[in-house]
């Protein structure tokens, strides 16, 4: 334990520093501080006009102040809407705030959002007094920089991860002990479909390549398939159980990145406790503020950026849906849009975007136009690859009337004849024009 002081409390004399009409930013990722959280929630008859600020995070339930009772006084602006707060959301009880990932810190650095409190979940102060909240640096980093009141769990099960994502513990208005397990992500086992949207994509990666790879079924089959590849580096917003084979068989080792080479780059994590104890202390990565990792002109500076992320649905102008199922909003942009401009940038650079071409009850990802009320976090001046199952096809450079045939030739085959008399009502003889 550091010789450093710090100020702890209970959770609920730490509850007390909070005052009616405060902004909270709540950390997120797999380290949301929920005894803090539920310390603050049980004043919910005190206290009045709270906003929390609430990102990408993973919870087993929801959050604490996701009661009856703080409906009427505690607000939620989410700039991604995360299993915990989406139903408190829906019901009227919180808004989302639409914004690049990498724009996020600047709310907070430029005023636009005001901030009197910060609740983190941290680990042991090294012996020089500092705490690390590493898995979840993204947007924390930029909310300790310009909170006014620090509030943290002192966890021994939190990994210290180096990077930006470390505060003094006297900075600390309130330290809360609290040994509890970060939340575990498994590994989602790659189905058969999503293992051919996997090699079809590592088809198109080169050795030397830099990897942003998103989460879930289809990002694992990636990298199940990178497994030959040689001198690939990582500089990705959120890192993942997945990536660890290739780090441990050298596949991964950062050797070509021009920026921090030799180094694995992220900017939260998400995975098992396999995961955190290889960060735990690993100068090999190194965790930045979100504003840096998802900044599209440091993204491009690296050679061939291979951005590979998911989607809702896609229509056949290449116009991508990633955050909202109609008018319902899911999840948020995260960091897809950075990562397609950044690789945009990137010599040799590709932006990848995957999904199975059709919802489990049958219908088609692709499709003639968005649902509507759906949102574009991809829009169709910026998109390139588009893979499912069936294959995988270039947008750049290729007319609207062009897409439209090669993205049908990539949709679930029951759907294509309906998608070409779509096609062909709106593009006509330019249609006809690629047969």
């Amino acid at each position: 334990m550091s010789k450093h002081k710090a100020n702890y409390m209970s959770a609920a004399e730490a509850a007390r520093l909070i005052h009616s009409g405060d902004h909270i930013y709540v950390q997120g990722s797999t380290s949301v501080p929920d005894v803090l959280l539920a310390a603050i929630a049980d004043r919910a008859s005190e206290l009045r006009d709270l906003t929390f600020y609430t990102g990408f995070s993973v919870s087993p339930g929801p959050a604490p102040f996701c009661r009856t009772e703080c409906e009427e006084n505690y607000f939620v602006d989410s700039f991604f809407v995360s299993n915990n707060v989406r139903d408190w959301i829906e019901r009227g009880f919180g808004a989302v705030t639409p914004r690049f990932l990498a724009d996020v810190p600047a709310l907070f650095r430029r005023d636009y959002w005001p901030l009197e409190v910060v609740l983190l979940n941290c680990s042991l102060p090294n012996e020089d007094g500092y705490v690390s909240f590493g898995v979840g640096g993204d947007v924390a980093c930029s909310a300790v920089e310009c909170g006014k009141t620090l509030i943290a769990q002192i966890n021994p099960q939190m990994p210290y991860s180096h990077g930006d994502p470390v505060v003094h513990i006297s900075r600390l208005a309130a330290a809360v002990e609290v040994d509890a397990p970060l939340v575990e992500v498994p590994t989602p086992v790659p189905t058969e479909a999503e293992v051919r949207i996997g090699r079809h994509i590592a088809e198109l990666i080169p050795d030397g390549a830099t990897l942003q790879i998103g989460v879930g079924g289809i990002p694992n089959a990636v990298i199940a398939a990178l497994a030959d590849h040689r001198d690939l580096g990582l500089h990705t917003e959120a890192m993942t159980d997945g990536v660890l084979p290739l780090i441990e068989k050298g596949v991964i080792n950062n050797s070509r990145k021009k920026i921090l080479p030799g180094r694995s780059v992220a900017s939260l994590a998400l995975g098992s406790r396999r995961l955190y104890d290889y960060l735990d202390g690993n100068r090999d990565v190194v965790f930045r503020d979100v504003a840096w990792t998802n900044d599209p002109y440091i993204i491009g500076q690296n050679p061939a950026v291979m951005s590979i992320n998911s989607c809702l649905e896609v229509d056949l102008t290449g116009q991508v849906c990633a955050d909202s199922i109609g008018e319902k909003i899911y999840s948020g942009v995260g960091g897809q849009h950075d990562f397609v401009i950044g690789a945009s940038r990137s010599e040799g650079g590709r932006s990848f975007i995957a999904m199975l071409a059709s919802t489990r009850r049958g219908a088609s990802k692709i499709k003639a136009t968005l649902t509507a009320g759906a949102g574009v976090v991809t829009s169709r001046f910026a998109v390139e690859y588009i893979v499912t199952e069936y294959g995988c096809v270039n947008l750049r450079g290729v007319n609207m009337a062009e897409r439209a045939r090669r993205l049908i030739s990539v949709a679930a085959p029951e759907h294509r004849e309906e998608l070409e008399r779509e096609a062909l009502r709106r593009f006509g003889r330019a249609f006809q024009r690629y047969k």
